[in-house]
């Protein structure tokens, strides 16, 4: 199992911002989907990661709305 992805966000729409890069680890525990849960140290960027890179990103608080990153780069 990959213990850490770097998520690759999009920019802000309608602007040319830069691309946002969050790294997670592993938690030690699943998500909804049976998959690993991964999670930036802050605890606020949570994400479901199945074994084909498929990626699911979870609430970690109550008005939160994530977004999706454009993709999950395992990391040694």
């Amino acid at each position: 199992m990959t213990r850490r992805f770097a998520l690759t966000f999009p920019g802000e729409t309608g602007g040319h911002a830069e691309q946002d890069v969050v790294v997670v680890e592993a938690t030690g525990t699943r998500g909804p989907g049976g998959h690993p849960v991964y999670a930036d140290p802050s605890g606020i960027v949570q994400a479901e990661i199945s074994d084909q890179g498929e990626v699911r990103m979870l609430a970690s608080g109550g008005h939160q709305d994530p977004r999706t990153p454009l993709h999950a780069e395992p990391l040694p």
